[in-house]
């Protein structure tokens, strides 16, 4: 069993004004596979470092199967790491680089090679191991990177952007073959991205982290805004910062009054309501006020049976953009000063300046506060 507790966690740099990290809290289970995930300067690969013991923690207490680490070297806390650059040295073959860390802790020679050969066996580099880095292509060199951890039989694994090196498409296969080394060795893993489709097809549970300017200009501070399985983040987000992170296309917002069971824009569309969001909004008292309403692309659609089930949610808009990606389109539409993105069928093409009606399946829709911009639930 290898749990990680992250309590409260906070980091403030030297002669910083306000804290890099803020109020980190979270509990790892044995075997999880968490995702740090959020834009620039929102503290994730600063908390993943702090776990390895790169960075020092300001306050709050780090514990690993229930022992506190915050004093502990990075080499007594059990954690192997791999880094957004390979890191090997070129000199030695996929061999040596996966073999030096164990001669460096005076592992015995037959143990060491014992583990290089299973590890090449899973990572599918057994035929590479006398080759050198430079003759090895990009995803095979991120392979001998993660082989080098895995001999470690390190208690935790931490990845810090370890595919953003790479291709597109070599991205995605790399991504599949992280998953399947997960599942086979079975380790505690968190994995630093900015990519929300790596959290999304990765994750077993998702912390997204949100970063915001100090006062005084002087960097920024990261939060976590919503943890969770990926479902949960998709389906039910805390905030609208969540809720516009997770999905692509992002979601549509706009404001919108509510009066009775009818959404009204000021740009002069009327969206009718159902029965059930029509009483939680009554109920948390937005009914005369104003709400940001979100929905998300594939929730806005062109299809007869859509608009046959939710009259009241059709809208009239003009083209602006079309795209093409083989098996959808994605259609850009203006509706008054509303800007929407509905994904549509690869057959619904149009050309900019078209007149097309879209209907929103408003049962599915996501209602925020305008000032604090949390989820009214």
């Amino acid at each position: 069993m290898v749990e990680l507790n992250l309590n409260h966690i906070y980091k403030k740099y030297p002669n910083a004004s306000h804290y890099a990290v803020e109020d980190f809290d979270l509990d790892i289970k044995d075997k999880e596979f968490i995702v740090f995930v959020g834009p620039s300067g929102c503290g994730k690969s600063t908390t993943l470092r702090m776990v390895a013991g790169l960075e020092d923690i300001t306050e709050g207490e780090l514990k690993i199967d229930g022992e506190v680490v915050n004093d502990k070297a990075p080499k007594d806390r059990g954690i192997a790491m791999i880094f957004q650059n390979y890191a090997l040295y070129p000199h030695m073959t996929v061999y040596d680089n996966m073999a030096f860390g164990l001669k460096l802790r005076k592992y015995k020679k037959d143990d060491i090679d014992k583990r290089v050969r299973e590890a090449a066996e899973i990572l599918g580099l057994t035929e590479f191991l006398q080759r050198k880095p430079a003759d090895l292509s990009g995803g095979q060199r991120q392979r001998v990177a993660m082989g080098r951890a895995i001999v470690r039989d390190a208690k935790v694994f931490l990845m810090d952007e370890p595919l953003s090196n790479l291709d597109a498409k070599l991205r995605v296969s790399m991504r599949a073959e992280i998953a399947k080394i997960h599942r086979r060795i079975g380790s505690t893993t968190i994995y630093v991205t900015h990519d929300q489709t790596e959290a999304m097809t990765l994750a077993d549970r998702i912390v997204i982290m949100s970063s915001t300017k100090n006062p005084d200009g002087s960097g920024t501070i990261g939060r976590v805004e919503q943890i969770g399985t990926p479902q949960e983040l998709y389906n039910r987000p805390a905030n609208k910062f969540v809720a516009g992170f997770i999905g692509s296309p992002a979601m549509n917002f706009f404001e919108a009054m509510v009066e009775g069971n009818t959404l009204v824009n000021d740009a002069g569309f009327k969206i009718t309501l159902p029965e059930g969001k029509k009483r939680l909004l009554e109920t948390k008292g937005y009914n005369g006020k104003k709400v940001i309403f979100g929905i998300r692309p594939e929730d806005i659609s062109n299809h007869p049976l859509v608009r046959d089930t939710y009259p009241g949610a059709t809208i009239k808009a003009e083209v602006t953009m079309s795209e093409l990606l083989g098996a959808e389109t994605m259609l850009y539409v203006k509706s008054g000063d509303v800007e929407l993105v509905s994904r549509t069928d690869a057959s619904d093409t149009y050309e900019p300046g078209e007149q097309v009606e879209l209907t929103l399946n408003v049962a599915t829709g996501h209602f925020f506060d305008p000032e604090t911009e949390a989820a009214i639930r």
